[in-house]
């Protein structure tokens, strides 16, 4: 399942993006039309969400609330614990949770660096949640100094990603993150 062919230049897709999230103040719904907007501007793609960190805690909150009231009263874990759980995304069903330093998205999370990776079969531990991926590109969200998930993106053909592909979506990243409230 690839994402239909309505393709934006970068600069209709940052300013689509820029609209859509100045026009609402909730992370999730501004994550989930993100996601959405992505897969279907971007051609080659059978993924495109996001993965939240989540700190280990000794009794799992229940609700997403609750988990991120619990993550910002208390100090940020190392950079080898905690997980990312799944949020809002497009294509198929996709693996619940990732721990650190585990496949492409685990390593950006722990390393707070984007992957950007031409051949996910010769990447060392990729986690092939759908088959049909070749090449992948996750970007840290990082906002003052806090980890807050990743942006994850998967294409069935290999070398999906440029250079040119990294600085828009870091680009995209970075306006999400200014929708944020401050902490």
């Amino acid at each position: 399942m690839s994402a239909p062919a309505h393709r934006l230049t970068p600069e209709d897709l940052l300013s689509a993006a820029t609209g859509l999230l100045a026009a609402e103040q909730d992370p999730l719904a501004n994550m989930a039309n993100l996601s959405a907007l992505i897969f279907e501007a971007l051609p080659d793609l059978n993924w495109a969400g996001f993965y939240l960190y989540r700190p280990h805690a000794k009794a799992p909150a229940t609700l997403f609330t609750r988990a991120s009231a619990a993550a910002s009263d208390q100090p940020e874990a190392s950079s080898s614990q905690g997980e990312l759980v799944l949020g809002p995304f497009q294509g198929r069903v996709a693996c619940t949770r990732i721990a650190m330093g585990k496949g492409v998205c685990g390593t950006a999370a722990q390393t707070r660096t984007t992957q950007r990776v031409a051949d996910v079969h010769a990447f060392p531990g990729h986690i092939a949640c759908d088959a049909a991926s070749a090449s992948e590109i996750v970007i840290p969200l990082v906002a003052q100094g806090h980890l807050l998930g990743v942006l994850d993106l998967d294409s069935p053909r290999k070398d999906r990603f440029s250079p040119a592909d990294q600085t828009l979506l870091e680009t995209l990243v970075i306006t999400f993150l200014a929708t944020l409230p401050a902490a």
